[in-house]
C-alpha cells in the first residue's frame, strides 16, 4: 500500500446556489422536480453487482403529498442480509490493497457527478420525498454531500502522509493504515441525504468493504445516490444497500464473526440498542468493532442581555423552523432575559407572519411537511400534552393537519418550568419552548441549561459582553459538541465545523473531519532495519 505520495486537489466548499425568481438553477430545478413528477422509480436491492426486486415491494410516498407516489422499493428476507455480507467479503480482497490513489479517485469523480449531472436529480429527489425546499435541499444533498466526499479525500491523504520518525539512515519507520478486518455496517437517517451517502462512503474510501441500510422514508434520494457512486466506478460489492426489517437485519449483522464496525446516525434509543446488541456477541466476533454513532439533541440558544436582538430572534428562528426542526440540530430549547423579551418576542412575531407552510414545489414554502404519519403522531402529542400542561402558554401555532401532507405548524411554547416536557425531551420537529430568566441569574442559567437534558450536540449562546461570552464558553465546556457564538446552533459545514456531539447524543468522532476517518482504519507499524545487531551483548556487559 503506498502512502502519501502525492498530493490531492486541495477542498474548498461547493458554491450554494440561491435558487432566486429568474434564475436558471431555478428552473432546471424546477423542470426535474417536473420530470421526478412525471414517473416512478423502481429501486432493487443492490448486493455486488446484482439488482434484487422481492416479493415484499414497499411504496415511496410525498411526506407533503402523501396520497402520491414516488415509486417503490423493496424489502429484503434473511437470506439477502447474509448474501450482502458474503458479497461484501468477498470484495474485500480487491479493493482492500487498491492503492490509496486509485480509491480516492472514485470518490473525486463522485464529488463531480454530484455537482454537475447529478445536483439537480439529488436536489429533487430529496425535495419530494423529505420534503425539503430548495434552499435545504441544495445546502444538504449537493453541497454537503459533494464537500464530504472533497474534504475526505483531502483527509484522507493526509493521513496516509502521516509517518513516524526515522532517526538516522539504519532505520526506516513506517505506519500502514490498514481497513477494518471485516465488514462495516451503515445505518443511516432520512433527515439529510449527505449524511446518508457519507456514513458508507468515508468508510468506503478507508478501503473497508459496507453493508448499508438507509432509513425507508430516504430511499428515493438514496437512490440517485446509488447511481452517482456506480457511475463514478465504486466497485461491485464494495457497497451493498439493502432495507427491510430492522431488527432482522441487526440481528443478522451483529451476529456475524466478521462484523467490523458500524457508522451510525439515528436516534439515541436505537443506538443503546444497538450498543447492547454488539456487547452481547462480543464473544462471536474475532475484533472488537468500531462503534460511532451520531445520535439526538435537544439543543439550547440562550440570549444575554447583551444580545443583538434582532440577531438572535432571526437566527432563533432558522434554528427551530429549518426543515421543520427535523435536525439533531435543531433549536428546541430557548432561555431569553425577561428584560429582553418583548424586544425579542416583537422582532420573532413580525417575522412568524411571512412564514409559509406548504410543499416544496412553491418555493415561496419556507416550512414544509414532517417525514411521515409516525413522526405526525409524535409531535402532535407533545403539543398535545403542552396544551394541558399549566406552566405552558401555547404563543404560536399550535396547529397541524395531515388531509394532504403530514403538515405540523410552527409552534412556540412559553413556559414557567425549566424542567417542562418540551423543554426536555427530543421532539424532532417544528416546537420551540422558551423559558425566560433574570438577567441577573445568567451564571445560574447556564447551569440550568447544562444538567436539563441529557443530550450534548448543539448550543448557542448571543452576547455582545465579551465576559458573558468567556463564561458561557466555559460552564457550557460540556454542554455541547458544537458551540456557537451569535450564531444559530445549526448549519455546521464540512472543513470548517467538524460535526458530533457527547453525552446523550453519540461517540463525538467528528463527521468531516479527520477524527471520523481514523475510525475506519487500523495501523500496522512496520520497522526496518538495514543493519540489524549480529550480537546479543549491550556495552553496559563489557567488563
Amino acid at each position: 500500500m503506498s502512502n502519501g505520495i502525492y498530493n490531492v486537489p486541495i477542498p474548498k466548499n461547493e458554491p450554494i446556489y440561491g435558487y432566486a425568481p429568474g434564475s436558471p438553477e431555478r428552473q432546471k430545478l424546477k423542470d426535474t422536480l417536473a420530470e421526478l413528477r412525471s414517473k416512478q422509480i423502481d429501486m432493487p436491492l443492490y448486493i455486488g453487482n446484482q439488482e434484487i426486486r422481492t416479493d415484499k415491494k414497499v411504496a415511496m410516498t410525498s411526506p407533503h403529498d402523501h396520497q402520491y407516489v414516488l415509486g417503490h422499493f423493496y424489502e429484503c428476507d434473511p437470506q439477502h442480509v447474509t448474501e450482502a455480507i458474503e458479497v461484501a467479503l468477498e470484495a474485500r480482497h480487491a479493493w482492500s490493497v487498491l492503492s490509496w490513489e486509485h480509491r480516492l479517485s472514485i470518490f473525486l469523480k463522485a464529488a463531480e457527478l454530484s455537482a454537475t449531472k447529478y445536483r439537480y436529480l439529488l436536489n429533487a429527489s430529496t425535495m419530494l420525498g423529505q420534503s425539503k425546499n430548495a434552499f435545504q435541499a441544495e445546502i444538504d444533498a449537493a453541497c454537503e454531500w459533494v464537500d464530504f466526499l472533497r474534504f475526505n479525500v483531502a483527509f484522507a491523504t493526509e493521513i496516509y502522509r502521516n509517518q513516524p520518525i526515522s532517526p538516522d539512515a539504519t532505520i526506516w519507520n513506517k505506519v500502514e493504515y490498514r481497513p477494518l478486518e471485516g465488514f462495516v455496517y451503515a445505518l443511516t437517517p432520512f433527515n439529510f441525504t449527505a449524511i446518508s451517502g457519507n456514513l458508507p462512503v468515508s468508510a468506503a474510501m478507508m478501503g473497508n468493504v459496507v453493508v448499508w441500510k438507509p432509513a425507508p422514508t430516504q430511499m428515493y434520494s438514496a437512490y440517485v445516490l446509488m447511481q452517482v457512486l456506480k457511475e463514478a466506478g465504486v466497485p461491485a460489492g464494495v457497497i451493498n444497500l439493502i432495507q427491510g426489517d430492522g431488527p432482522m437485519i441487526g440481528d443478522l449483522v451483529f451476529s456475524h464473526p466478521e462484523f467490523a464496525g458500524i457508522h451510525f446516525t439515528g436516534s439515541t434509543a436505537v443506538f443503546k440498542s444497538i450498543w447492547k446488541n454488539i456487547g452481547s456477541n462480543m464473544d462471536n466476533y474475532r475484533y472488537y468493532p468500531r462503534i460511532v454513532g451520531e445520535t439526538g439533541g435537544k439543543d439550547f440558544m440562550i440570549a444575554h442581555e447583551s444580545a443583538d436582538v434582532k440577531a438572535y430572534a432571526a437566527n432563533l428562528l432558522r434554528a427551530a423552523f429549518e426543515f421543520q426542526g427535523q435536525k439533531c440540530s435543531a433549536a428546541s430549547r430557548a432561555y431569553i432575559p425577561v428584560s429582553l423579551w418583548d424586544s425579542v418576542w416583537a422582532e420573532m412575531k413580525a417575522m412568524l407572519e411571512t412564514f409559509k407552510v406548504g410543499g416544496t414545489e412553491d418555493f415561496s414554502n419556507f416550512v414544509n411537511a414532517v417525514i411521515d404519519q409516525r413522526a405526525f403522531q409524535k409531535i402532535t402529542g407533545f403539543i398535545d400534552r403542552a396544551k394541558e400542561n399549566p406552566a405552558n402558554e401555547i404563543i404560536w401555532g399550535g396547529t397541524y393537519d395531515d388531509s394532504k401532507g403530514w403538515f405540523v405548524d410552527p409552534t412556540i411554547i412559553l413556559t414557567n418550568d425549566p424542567h417542562s416536557e418540551t423543554m426536555e425531551q427530543e421532539i424532532f420537529g417544528p416546537v420551540l419552548t422558551i423559558y425566560l430568566y433574570e438577567a441577573a441569574q445568567f451564571e445560574e442559567t447556564l447551569s440550568l441549561i447544562d444538567r436539563t437534558s441529557p443530550y450534548a450536540l448543539t448550543g448557542a449562546v448571543f452576547a455582545q459582553d465579551r465576559y458573558a461570552v468567556d463564561l458561557a464558553t466555559r460552564k457550557l465546556v460540556n454542554s455541547a459538541g458544537n458551540f456557537y457564538i451569535n450564531d444559530k446552533c445549526t448549519g455546521a459545514v464540512v472543513g470548517q465545523q467538524p460535526f458530533g456531539g457527547a453525552r446523550g447524543s453519540g461517540t463525538n468522532d467528528k463527521a468531516g473531519s479527520m477524527q471520523n476517518l481514523l475510525r475506519w482504519v487500523s495501523a500496522r507499524t512496520i520497522k526496518e532495519g538495514f543493519i540489524p545487531a549480529t550480537d546479543y551483548r549491550y556495552p553496559f556487559l563489557a567488563e
